[in-house]
């Protein structure tokens, strides 16, 4: 990272509550090939939520804790803040001595900017406020929230046009987060209906529809320089497994996660 972090922009993309087992199947299904083209061996990787719900996990990512492997060992981290006692620092994690990752790449040079999609990124509020508010410059709308239909596309034109103003010589971190997988769903799978409400199925949906639009987003990012992309669910969801429904709870379906960064370059995102 620390080769990384200066001579690449950094993309880091949310998939709000993407259940693993379900991208997983759509991957290995062809059913997202978008995303699944730059995914190491075509595969997601399995990893553990931060957190069961979205303010928990973002705060933690914020705090360079991403997603861990799951499996057993310590697992070195690509960003951690400056503190004794870390044991997943490494040689090659970029290390900050600012209270975040956002502030420590703004002190290393990058612009900084949030393309907000649920509502702890609404700005409507206190608490919606204080993610965005890490950021230089951070951005919601109606359009980009739960209850849109083209929540993602909307966010995407949004991306494209922070990255086509931000000055040539400054590297861009842009964090996106996509409500389009998070309740309700319903509305992305042909033929379904707010009575039918949301299922495993119309997840799948969202994420194909996610799917459909995330080459633009990836052309953005590696328009100006190479662009290293992290790409990951914040928590997943559960649609009555084990008679569970939702997520901030302990279950299975909400603590794993998928996983996967690959650095993007002019070819490659297109």
């Amino acid at each position: 990272m620390n080769r990384i972090v200066g001579s690449h922009d950094i993309l880091l993309l949310t998939l709000d509550t993407l259940r693993y087992d379900v991208a997983a199947e759509l991957a290995e299904a062809g059913r997202i090939p978008n995303l699944a083209r730059h995914l190491p061996g075509g595969r997601w990787e399995k990893r553990h939520a931060p957190g069961s719900f979205t303010y928990a996990s973002h705060q933690a990512m914020f705090a360079g804790f991403l997603p861990t492997p799951a499996e057993p060992g310590r697992h070195p981290r690509l960003f951690a803040a400056d503190f004794a006692g870390s044991e997943t620092t490494a040689d090659g994690t970029f290390v900050y001595d600012t209270p975040d990752l956002v502030s420590g790449l703004t002190k290393a040079g990058y612009r900084t900017a949030c393309v907000g999609g649920v509502g702890f990124f609404n700005k409507q509020g206190a608490l919606g406020s204080v993610l965005p508010g890490l950021f230089e410059e951070s951005h919601w709308e109606p359009e980009f929230g739960v209850a849109s239909p083209t929540s993602f596309a909307s966010q995407v034109t949004r991306a494209e046009e922070i990255a086509a103003r931000t000055a040539p010589e400054q590297p861009l971190f842009l964090f996106v987060n996509v409500s389009a997988l998070h309740q309700p769903n319903w509305f992305h799978l042909p033929g379904a209906s707010k009575e039918d409400g949301d299922s495993r199925p119309t997840h799948a949906a969202a994420l194909e529809y996610v799917d459909r639009h995330i080459g633009r987003l990836f052309t953005a990012m590696s328009s100006r320089r190479p662009c290293l992309a992290i790409v990951c669910s914040d928590h997943g969801t559960a649609y009555g497994d084990d008679g569970w429904t939702g997520h901030r709870i302990g279950h299975e379906s909400v603590w794993t996660v998928p996983y996967a960064h690959f650095l993007l370059d002019q070819e490659a995102a297109r």
